[in-house]
């Protein structure tokens, strides 16, 4: 009977392994069905045996399977490959078919298999249909499966939503069922992490606790989706997909002030911010109606990218560089599909072609960011005191000019928008372009291209002049050309702003200035350094009553020294910038000028819509787009059970991971939209609310011939994240600071480790309860991430980082049982385990409930109390080793407080406390 049940377990595991790759895959290879599918059967065989020569790369004989078009059209031999309704005449069928190695298909690799070429063949004779690929469909309402009863047991009383009916159908397939519910203790633990990133709160887990039935499970999900936490929780992820960092990449990576945005993140997803509104806001907040400064600090979305501050580099390759990236992040992170190879060519796999990239490069290609030293723009913010000042010089202007003219005084005074970075102008005679500025020596020249000077009668630079009678002079379209303004400089060696008047002129033209300073003697001498230029219209109503004090407000505000956070900001009409296609890719080889606009193979731009940034966020937020709710369901599925209902979070494109449950995430991603109206929280309860997600996590006999558990027919163990591991021991030790917002923080951490590369700056370790703060707070040098955080996995965000990859390495066992961090909270741990009645093994009992939510059992009992006794015999004996564990002579120092410190750093080290069950 044993040998016999071997044999229908090994046949069951069989059966599900098939099931696995055959379910996946559509039956690719299948002959018995009459209707050949394009998208599961014949588009993975051409991926996988034609595409690497005949796609977007390469076009071998003029031939290409990546769109129809090309795939139907004449190839270089004057011979069609594929003729719909007609394989015999089709000329790729008779190479795939021929023996001469010199001709068959594919060259110079293994001819295909005869099931294989009958399946071409039977598609060609169908008229060569072509099917998009599953995940540029739209989303459309799904038949939620009814439930029958199997293996003994109702399916329905196993049942609590629809998420449960589609996952309990896929199990029904593969002859799984599903295992029972995990202990409430098990339960509020993994709740309170998954929602907060944090164990649960006594008093929460002590209400479920107490009588986990009825609603109280529900409730307890309620208050913890109401916690400040969640926020935090939340944001750390995004940050993740926003490549957010306090610094600005590449060698020098000098610091970056935006943490701003960071707090944004975490008020958006504690106020449930619709997901819609969430990526307007990021993608476009600067160009709604009326923006107010929280959606132009979420833009800052967009400023997360590297920027090249080393002397010597061309602004403009970073710039561009900076755009590109802004082009993947938003495919990537936001759509789940992978854009960048169509940067050089067509994509090979997917449906986009090299001009769809620059198309929709040219949406980001008009923003006022040029990779300069000061970041420009910048956010400045206002205290409340100059905040009422703003207000007012608002009210003047707004009685005085029309409502563009007061946007743009506006935007000047809130983030000296629409300036012209100095450092773009042309490589001046007699003086430099930096990364920096533009600096004159004596009787230098220099040309701004391209100024839009109708309506401008005011010019306003930022500007550091050298001592004596300098002068600057503007003339349009030549050395020669008409004088715009001469401009006498009165105050030197010091960085000030000054605006001056220009004569009136229109249209756009390029400027000629040259600086002229007689009291310079030495050709060599910097005569003026400036950093921008503004080309702006005057302030209206001069000569009326309280002209003078608004005056004087206006440009007390304009100069004044405030805090700044990096933004997006879109150039006028008349400074706009112009987009080509790259040749293969190369910023410096350009071709045709392109408009911006979306891959034709995608839904259609909303009608209406403008096209620039705004628009392009509407088109992201269409219901009618198919990857923006399947990408944030998967994301969330990921977060929640370790892995996506598309395993790669980053492709789902015809390369990525085949979707075991379409249905379910198309399902999920329909409420998302429709039902849920974009609501996050409402996503999320409903996942955790169901019956799949409240399993046991232990591998039984039944639930093991589906080791990577694709099924769900169990929870899955994750090991946490690292933010999740810090929070965590900060949180059981009693030091997590519950302090949120404002600047990043730098706990401690060795010296040293900023000095290669090194760019001036130090970390400063913070002090008092800063440096017990969540690990979102944590300041990120690019170059030199805070160490225990790399080492669990975190990422340097020099890029969109759309999925973690999880590891298990030696490292991380040291970190948490060495890193000085870990041993200080152990110790304060410890402390107050130490305060607690009692004898050791009830202290012990007590850390070990108070760490992993439940008792321990009796082996890891004794296991921890023959730790606790071994290391006590020892420091009983060494004084100078109780010293050092403890890490002062003081109150705390004895051996008993000691040996408790090793218990706690051990339970830190539990695999049960860094995973999530």
């Amino acid at each position: 009977m044993h040998v016999y049940m071997k044999r229908i377990g090994s046949f069951r595991i069989i059966l599900v392994s098939a099931s696995l790759v055959t379910g996946a895959l559509f039956f690719i290879f299948s002959t018995s069905s009459n209707q050949v599918e394009f998208s599961t059967q014949v588009k993975p065989l051409f991926n996988k045996k034609c595409i690497s020569c005949h796609g977007g790369v390469k076009k071998q004989g003029g031939f290409s399977v990546l769109f129809r078009d090309e795939a139907l059209a004449k190839t270089k031999s004057g011979k069609y490959a594929i003729v719909p309704g007609d394989a015999d005449n089709s000329e790729m069928i008779r190479r795939l078919t021929l023996d001469d190695p010199e001709e068959r298909m594919p060259y110079q690799h293994p001819a295909l298999s005869k099931d294989e070429i009958r399946l071409l063949t039977r598609w060609i004779d169908q008229g060569a249909k072509w099917t998009d690929h599953w995940a540029y469909i739209p989303v459309k309402k799904q038949v939620v499966p009814s439930v029958n009863s199997v293996f003994g047991a109702s399916g329905e009383n196993w049942v609590r939503n629809d998420i449960d009916r589609f996952i309990f159908h896929k199990m029904k397939e593969v002859d799984l069922a599903p295992s029972k519910e995990a202990a409430p203790e098990i339960l509020a633990r993994r709740l309170a992490l998954d929602l907060t990133g944090l164990p649960a709160k006594q008093s929460l887990r002590d209400a479920y606790l107490k009588n986990p039935g009825g609603k109280a499970y529900e409730s307890l999900v309620d208050s913890l989706l109401a916690e400040p936490s969640y926020g935090e929780r939340w944001a750390s992820m995004w940050m993740d997909v926003a490549r957010y960092a306090d610094s600005r990449g590449y060698e020098a990576d000098q610091g970056r002030v935006i943490w701003q945005y960071r707090d944004w993140l975490i008020r958006a997803y504690n106020e449930d911010k619709p997901y819609s509104q969430f990526l307007i806001e990021q993608i476009a907040g600067d160009l709604l109606p009326g923006a107010s400064d929280e959606q132009l600090i979420a833009t800052a979305f967009h400023r997360n990218t590297t920027s090249n501050n080393e002397g010597g580099t061309d602004n403009e390759e970073f710039r561009v560089s900076s755009v590109l990236d802004r082009v993947n992040t938003t495919w990537e992170g936001i759509m789940g599909t992978s854009f960048a190879c169509a940067q050089c060519h067509s994509h090979p796999y997917d449906p986009f072609r090299h001009e769809d990239y620059y198309k929709f490069m040219a949406f980001f290609n008009n923003a006022q960011d040029e990779d300069g030293w000061e970041d420009y723009p910048l956010l400045r913010h206002f205290d409340s005191a100059s905040t009422l000042k703003l207000q007012l010089v608002q009210n003047w202007l707004e009685q005085h000019e029309s409502k563009q003219d007061v946007k743009d005084h506006m935007m000047f005074v809130k983030a000296w928008a629409n300036s012209i970075e100095a450092n773009t102008a042309e490589t001046p005679f007699n003086g430099s372009v930096t990364v920096i500025n533009l600096n004159l020596r004596k009787n230098a020249t220099t040309k701004l291209k391209s100024v839009d000077l109708n309506s401008k009668d005011e010019l306003t630079m930022r500007f550091s002049a050298a001592p004596g009678q300098g002068s600057m002079s503007f003339r349009m379209d030549s050395a020669n050309g008409p004088l715009l303004a001469t401009i006498r400089f009165t105050e030197p060696d010091k960085w000030v702003m000054q605006s001056f008047p220009l004569k009136n002129a229109s249209g756009v033209h390029d400027l000629y200035l040259k600086y002229e300073n007689p009291s310079i003697k030495s050709m060599d001498d910097n005569g003026i350094s400036v950093d921008w230029f503004h080309f702006g219209k005057s302030l209206p109503g001069k000569g009326k009553a309280g002209y003078k004090e608004f005056e004087k407000t206006y440009w007390d505000l304009v100069k004044m020294d405030v805090p700044t956070t990096p933004i997006m900001l879109e150039y006028p009409a008349g400074m706009s910038r112009k987009t080509f296609v790259f040749d293969r890719g190369n910023w410096l080889v350009k071709g045709a000028e392109v408009k911006p606009a979306v891959p034709a193979s995608m839904n259609k731009f909303p009608a209406g819509a403008p096209s620039n940034r705004l628009g392009l966020a509407q088109w992201l937020t269409s219901r009618d787009n198919p990857l923006t709710a399947r990408t944030m369901v998967n994301r969330i599925w990921e977060q929640v059970f370790g892995k996506g209902l598309v395993e790669t979070l980053e492709d789902m494109g015809s390369q990525g991971a085949v979707p075991l449950h379409p249905e379910l995430l198309d399902h999920l991603s329909y409420q998302f939209m429709y039902e849920f109206n974009w609501s996050v929280k409402k996503l999320l309860k409903e996942i955790v609310m169901s019956a799949t997600y409240r399993q046991d996590s232990k591998i039984s006999r039944e639930n093991d011939i589906d080791p990577d558990n694709n099924y769900f027919s169990r929870s899955s163990r994750i090991r946490l994240s690292a933010e999740q591991m810090r929070d965590q021991a900060l949180m059981v030790s009693g030091l997590l600071s519950n302090k949120m917002y404002g600047p990043s923080v730098m706990p401690y951490q060795p010296e040293g480790l900023w000095a290669n590369p090194w760019s001036g700056e130090y970390w400063s370790n913070s002090t008092g309860e800063d440096q017990y703060r969540r690990a979102l707070y944590t300041y990120l040098k690019r170059t030199a991430p805070y160490p225990s955080m790399i080492s669990f996995d975190g990422t340097a965000r020099s890029s969109c980082t759309p999925r973690r990859i999880r590891t298990n390495t030696p490292l991380q066992a040291l970190v948490t049982l060495n890193d000085s961090a870990f041993l200080v909270m152990a110790r304060n741990f410890a402390y107050t385990v130490q305060k607690q009645p009692g004898s050791p093994q009830s202290k012990i009992r007590y850390a070990y409930e108070a760490a992993l939510g439940h008792e321990p059992a009796p082996r890891a009992l004794q296991a921890m109390e023959a730790l606790y006794q071994t290391a006590l015999n020892r420091y009983k004996a060494d004084t100078e080793s109780t010293c050092g564990v403890i890490g002062e002579m003081g109150k705390n120092t004895s051996a008993e407080n000691a040996a408790m410190v090793v218990v706690a750093n051990a339970i830190f080290n539990l695999d049960e406390f860094v995973t999530r069950n």
